[in-house]
Parts: structure tokens; sequence; C-alpha cells
């Protein structure tokens, strides 16, 4: 097999990746150097790629509940009872929940079937939850969900301000071009965001305002550009909304920001004495009641100065998933049509009916996603197909959502593995190729189309999802608009459709790829929209705008305060969001041991002040409560996050630690215009956690925590887990057995009730099959060590004194430790994050860990001085 070029599958920076075949049959991944998101870099994900391939885990055949069975009998069942369901209750009683995982021609034809078929509006993604509320504010402002920026203007900008964005982690290759451009043309850097994350360690200023305040930021900054003289007088004279606008940021107040007036005067001098100036806004912006208003408060300054659509300025929204973007594109959002066309608009409809000879389109909006998992809870929608992710773990409210799944008369599932919370509710389960094994194309941040190509075959019987849903089609009667040979067909039938939207004067047109033969959609390089023959290139520079008359918008928006309100029985606010090396509910990261070693378990960080005032300790357990759910997490005691805030990442689910399922606390609050939940602002009660014991286990084989709290995680010789109880069982020995399903083998137990201590240790032909450590507090052991299974004396809990222990990950690129980079500082007396890159290569890949290089650095330097 040749190697051949794809697209990786995680965030929207859409870096391109070379596959090529390994020893063993295993695939190599690096990154492609001639994609022009990330000319040959890759972050720790992408690098890991090749962990997470193969079938173990994989769902093989349709199973019909809990029963394999065939295609045909499946298919036909889900054909039936969505048209039975709809016959008798109506179109709007059945639903579709996709997926940014999914490819643009996955997305067009599952859209096509429910809006145009079925007649329903009902289908909505998991990127509502991502950059619903970008999509909204873009269309106030400019007519349609155009993002005006480009991966370039990061490189010409001579500022760059990132608002709600841990780019560092979040999107590391972006995040590198920032640093690259920083070093070379001096761009300066500011982070707004309520969290010290990553990404300030590159920053000249950091505005840690408090969560939620954001509009009163960039109301101030709209105000003080007036009263500087920079409003760019030409360029609004064509902008409709600018007086009422500037009269409302002009009454705004600056104290909700709780941000030092002086600190704020500097950024706004900045910002405004710099033309060329980007400003990156993400999931801290999009993620909010108000998260509309946000995105509109940036596009309102960027309009004001003109600096849009020009080299190196301009809004720009980075979105979180790898097709997030052509989702949007093909109406995969319920409020939306193909390409960009309006549902509410008769033209519209008419146009897309005629072109797809639709019987019945949907004439109305649909249920946005935290609207349609109510309707499936209150029994409105009765036959629900979700693919490619996991609402019973990741939309807010989560043991609702799980329950509503759960009673919903008829659910399907298309995914690759039956292991995760939504997939075990299913009534029908439909087996999916992976990435790496199906064919189309998704589209990133900066519109550009890559083409995702497989490069192994589907095992078992997975099958792509664009045939999950044209054999369903062809079932119900539908077959000759659904009959596609291959992704290459509905790409062809979406460009031609984009055509039309072009002759409405959409953005969306990609009408010159209509044509593309076969071998041309094989071959076809990164291509940035519009492809079309009417027009190409920037939007908005020239001021022309795709609201009927051409004109831009600016909106008026006021600062609110987020819905859910502080009181003594909910003191905090909770923040949730990702760490550096997991994806989602990690599904696929989750299957690589060193993306697992960095951070393996669930944590909340708690401010000093906070976790003594409420008894924590560093590395206890800490039970959160909101009037949604409860949870339990590893305590992280941090001035990184402010008093009253606390911050939890979202990854951890049913599957890998229950009693972490973080957006089980979120509350289901949602801007009033995007739908999008605000998922960093619910109040929050946090208190100790009882624990009687804590523990640590390591195993060849799988464990099976059955305690008040775990986190289980892979590690290069099979599985670690966290573990803790509020109850100290009888008989350690026993329960170890039971753990680790080992009833027979040889046990090796050191003991001391007195103390609550126990280590066990548990062979199997002589080799060290598991072992297991208890402790009456946090155990401090060589966990990364452990995890190897040595063969030497293990109970110990620590390696030989020859043997020298790398510590926890911290680069996980190359699987640097902790330990082995503070032996380097010391021994080799290393003064700089570069010399440690040229020592060890940590930081020299994507880079995201450079920060915790520098504060490794500081704190062995800072120790030495006051030596």
């Amino acid at each position: 097999m040749s190697t051949v070029r794809s697209t990786c599958p995680y965030c929207g920076v859409g870096c391109g990746v070379l596959l090529a075949p390994g020893d063993s049959g295993r695939l190599t991944v690096t990154g492609d150097p001639d994609h022009p998101a990330n000319t040959g870099r890759l972050c720790s994900k992408g690098s890991a790629l090749a962990d997470t391939l193969g079938t173990e885990g994989r769902l093989l055949a349709p199973r019909v509940d809990g029963h394999e069975t065939g295609w045909d009998s499946a298919l036909d069942l889900v054909a039936a009872r969505f048209a039975e369901t709809v016959a008798t209750h109506g179109p709007d009683s059945v639903a579709f929940y996709a997926s940014g995982q999914m490819l643009t021609e996955d997305y067009y034809v599952a859209n096509k079937l429910m809006k145009g078929f079925l007649g329903t509006a009902n289908i909505d993604t998991n990127s509502r939850l991502c950059m619903a509320s970008t999509v909204a504010g873009h269309r106030r402002a400019f007519g349609t969900d155009t993002v005006p920026g480009t991966y370039e203007d990061l490189d010409a900008a001579d500022l760059v301000v990132l608002v709600g964005s841990n780019l560092a982690w979040c999107h590391p290759i972006l995040h590198q071009r920032v640093l690259a451009a920083k070093a070379a043309r001096g761009t300066k850097v500011v982070v707004v965001d309520p969290r010290r994350t990553a990404t300030c360690d590159g920053a000249d200023l950091h505005l840690q305002l408090a969560i939620g305040s954001d509009v009163a930021l960039f109301n101030g900054l709209l105000a003080a550009i007036y009263e500087g003289g920079a409003v760019d007088k030409a360029f609004v004279a064509n902008v409709d909304g600018f007086d009422d606008t500037l009269t409302a940021a002009r009454c705004a107040r600056l104290d909700p920001t709780g941000l030092d007036r002086d600190l704020v005067d500097r950024f706004y001098r900045i910002w405004i004495g710099t033309e060329r100036v980007v400003t990156v806004f993400s999931q801290g912006v999009n993620q909010s009641g108000s998260g509309t208003d946000k995105v509109n408060a940036i596009l309102n300054c960027h309009i004001a100065t003109g600096r849009i659509g020009r080299a190196g300025m301009g809004p720009f929204s980075v979105t979180g998933q790898p097709n997030a973007m052509g989702g949007r594109e093909v109406g995969g959002l319920a409020n939306m049509l193909a390409c960009h066309l309006e549902i509410e608009n008769p033209a519209h409809r008419a146009a897309v009916a005629d072109f797809w000879n639709a019987p019945r389109l949907a004439t109305t909006p649909g249920l946005k996603a935290v609207e349609m998992f109510r309707a499936v809870a209150e029994g409105r929608i009765k036959a629900l197909w979700i693919m490619h992710t996991n609402p019973a773990a990741t939309l807010p409210e989560a043991d609702a959502v799980r329950d509503a799944i759960a009673a919903c008369d008829f659910t399907v599932v298309s995914d690759i593995t039956a292991a995760t919370d939504t997939a075990r509710l299913a009534d029908v389960l439909l087996p999916a190729a992976a990435w790496a094994e199906k064919d189309g194309t998704v589209t990133n941040s900066d519109r550009t189309i890559s083409r995702q190509r497989a490069a192994l075959q589907p095992p078992g019987q997975a099958r792509p999802d664009w045939w999950h849903v044209t054999e369903v089609a062809r079932r119900m009667g539908y077959g000759r608009s659904f009959d596609f040979a291959g992704p290459a067909e509905i790409f062809r039938e979406h460009a031609a459709l984009s055509g039309i939207a072009g002759g409405f004067g959409r953005d969306f047109d990609i009408s010159g790829l209509a044509d593309l033969s076969d071998g041309d959609y094989e071959r076809l390089a990164p291509t940035r929209w519009p492809v079309a023959r009417r027009r190409g290139g920037r939007f908005f520079a020239d001021g022309q705008s795709f609201h009927p008359g051409g004109r831009i918008r600016m909106v008026p928006v006021h600062w609110r305060a987020p819905e859910a309100k502080h009181g003594p029985r909910f003191p905090f606010r909770l923040n949730t969001g990702r760490v550096r090396d997991h994806w989602h509910t990690m599904t696929r990261t989750g299957r690589s041991a060193r993306l697992s070693a960095h951070l393996a378990e669930p944590f909340v960080e708690i401010h000093p002040e906070d976790a003594k005032e409420l008894g924590v300790a560093a590395d206890t357990l800490v039970e959160l409560t909101t009037p949604t759910g409860r949870a339990i997490l590893r305590a992280t005691i941090t001035d990184a996050v402010q008093q009253g805030t606390l911050f939890a990442p979202m990854h951890w689910t049913g599957e890998t630690a229950p009693s972490g399922r973080v957006d089980a606390l979120v509350a289901g609050v949602t801007d009033p215009v995007s739908g999008q939940p605000e998922s960093k602002a619910s109040v929050c009660a946090a208190r100790p956690f009882a624990a009687a014991w804590y523990g640590f286990a390591v195993s060849a084989g799988p464990i099976r925590p059955s305690s008040e709290y775990w986190a289980l995680a892979r590690s290069p010789s099979g599985w670690r887990a966290e573990l803790a109880g509020a109850q100290t069982p009888d008989d350690w020995e026993q329960a170890a057995r039971t753990l680790f399903g080992l009833p027979q083998a040889e046990a090796q137990v050191l003991s001391d009730p007195a103390r609550g201590l126990a280590r066990l240790a548990f062979r199997d032909q002589g080799r060290l099959a598991a072992a297991l450590f208890v402790g009456p507090r946090p155990l401090a052991l060589m966990r990364d060590y452990l995890t190897t299974l040595p063969d030497t004396d293990t109970l110990t809990g620590r390696a030989p004194a020859d043997r020298p222990d790398p510590g926890p990950t911290l680069c996980s690129c190359f699987g640097v430790g902790v330990n082995t980079i503070l032996t380097a500082i010391e021994t080799d007396g290393l003064m700089s994050v570069e010399a440690v890159g040229a020592a060890l290569s940590a930081g020299t890949n994507c880079g995201s860990c450079r920060p915790e290089i520098a504060a490794l650095l500081a704190t062995a330097h800072g120790r030495e001085a006051a030596e």
C-alpha cells in the first residue's frame, strides 16, 4: 500500500496527515508537509493517531436488542420504525442527532433525508455545543455564517487577541503559528480568559476577567474606539446599526469584568493602536447563555474599525471539531437548510425542494440539541437516530438526557463501538467505519475543504455512515433520490446545490467543483471556499454583506450575568473544558497509553483560599453538586482559577469514570438566539469526599472497579486505575481478586490494618499480572514505573535505585517525564525551554507542553536561588 494523504480527525485546525504501512500491518501517521493548515506539524493527539487504530472494542456487526443480526434485518427495522412513527405521529416525532465527526458527505445525505423526505428539521448536531453562537453571530452581522479569517492572518497579524481560547492545548498547531509570528515579527499576544491557562505562557497580557463578562469588556473597547477617533468612517458609512450599537456600548460598565482599570486601558490602547489585529475566539465565548451577544460584541469592534477581510486582521472563530464547518455547510443544524440557505425563506425552500425533488421539505426550524432531548424525555420524539456522538455523557444535564434516551420508544445509534454511555441505551446498533477507514471531505476553521481518505478496510460488517443513511432511505421508498455509489457522487450533488445558493447571492458556493470526476475527487487537494464561477477570495473587506441590501450590520448588545444565580447552597461558579491530550469522550484518545499518561483521571481546579475554607487537601477527592447532578473529582489546588470558581474537564464518562461525568453537573441553560448551552457558568457546591481509603491499581488484563470513585486509563502494559471508597473491604485479597478477575493467581500480600495500608501483587505463570496499593490517604507512588508491570519487587511502589524513574509524562509526543526533565535541568545546567528541547526533544513537536517545561525551569532555578 502506498502512502495515503488524509486529514486528522480531531479539532477544527484540519491538519493534513500521511498514512503509511508500517511493521506488522500497522499504519504510521505523520504530518503532511504539503498541507497548508499544519505544514507537517502534529499535536500530541495527532502524533498518537496510530495508537488509536485497531479492532479492539469495535462494533463488528449490527445489533438489535443486544443481539447480533444481519444488515438487512437491522436496516429493514430502522426504516419500518421511522416510517411508522412518521405516519402515526407526524414528521416531528422523529429526530437525528449528528456529529462533527461525520464527513460532509455523510452529513449531506442525513440532512437530505430528514428535511427533504421525512419532512422534519429535527436534525441537529453536537456542533450545537461547539460553535452555534458563532453561527448566529455571523448571521446577525453578515447575513450568513461566514468566517472572515484565514490561518495566514495569524502569520501576518501584529496583535493576536485570544478570547475564551486555550489555543496552546486545544489548537496547538495554530498556537505554534502565533508564537512563530511573535518570534519573527514581534506580534503581541493578549489572552482574555477567566483561567490562567497554558496559552498565557506566551502572552504579553492576560485579562483574567470574571466568567461571562466578555460583552462588558468588548462594549468598553467599542466605546474606546469611538472616543479615540479610531472608527473607520468610510467603512461604517455602509454599515447598519452603528449609532444604536455605539449607544449601547457607551452605556456599558466595566465592573462586571472584575478587571483593574489600568489593565483594561492598556489592552484598549494596544488594540486601538494596532491595525493588523486578529481576535481569535472559541468555546469560552460560544458556550454561554449570552454567547451570540459575545460574538457580536467582538465583531462590532472589527466592523467599526474596518479591520476585517484584509490580511492580518479580523475576527476569527476556531472550531472544536474536525467537520463542524462541513456540518454547517450542508445544513446539519436544525435552523438551516443546505449550503447556508435559510429554512424560513420560501424561495430558498422551493429551490432546495425542486433540486432534491423532495416530497415534503421541512418548512420551519427543528429542535436544537438541548430542546431535542427534552422532547425525547417528554415523549414528543418517539424515534431517534444518533450518529458518532455520545449525548448521554456530553449534553448538559447528562443524567436526564441518559434517562430520556433509555425511555425513548426507538433509538438507533451508528458508531464504531458499543461501549459508550449512549450506545448501551440503543435498540439498534449499526457498526460504522472509523477514521482511516472512510472516505470523504471535511472543512476546517478557515473554510479549507480537505479529503479524508481510507487507508484501511473497515473490520467485520462496519460500513460508512453515508451508506447507513442511504440504505435506510432506499428501504423507505426514496431510493431514486439516494442512489449514490460513493462519496464522490454525493460531493458533486452538494457542490451543484451550492451553485443554486450562489445564485441567491449566498456565500457558500463550491459549484466550481460540481463537475469533478471520480479521479479528480480522489486527487482533490486542500481547497478553500468559495470555489465558484461568480466570485472567490476574501469576504467583507469591501463592506458588502449577504443581508438584503448588502450592508453589514452592527448589533447592539448588553452584558447579562449568567442565568444561574449564586446562593448559599451553590456558592461556586463551575467552568468546564478540555485537557491537552484527550478528545471528547475518549473513545479514540483513551486507547492510547501515552495520551492517558499526562492526566489519567478527572479533576477539579480549586483556588487555594477556597480549598482552605473547604478543608480540601491536594490530591484528595472533592464531591461537587449542582441542581442537576453530582460528581467526585480529584482536587488540584491552584491559583490558575479565581476564588469562587472551579474548573473541571469534560472527557470522562460512565465507561472511564462514572463519578466524573462533568456534564451531569451542567445546567441546561441555552443562549436564546443560538440554542448553545452555557457550559462555563453553572452554579455549584463543593465539599471533601469522605474517603475511607485510596487505591491505585495496575493490571495486564481488565480492571472491574465497583467503588464509589474509580477512573480507568490505558497503560503501557494494560490498564491502570485510581480508586477510592467510603467503606473499607473486610478482605483486601478477595476484593483485589474480584477487581482483577484473578481468582486463582498467586498472591503476595503486605497488610497493616491498623494503619489502613495494603499492598497486593498477583502473578500468573511467574509474571506480574496485577497489583493493588491501598492507603488511608492519596498514595505517593511511582505510577509510571508501576504501569510497566515490572518483574522486580513491586510492593514498594518505587523503582529500584539503579533504574531512574521518569516521573509523570509531561511531553506526550516523545514520552518524556517530569523527573527526566528535572534531572536534565539540574545535571546539565539547562536554562531554557529550547535547551530542554535540544537535549530531550520535549516540546519540539506540537509545543503544547512548553508552558509546563517553563514552569519546571522556574521551579528548579527558583529553588537554586533560594539555596
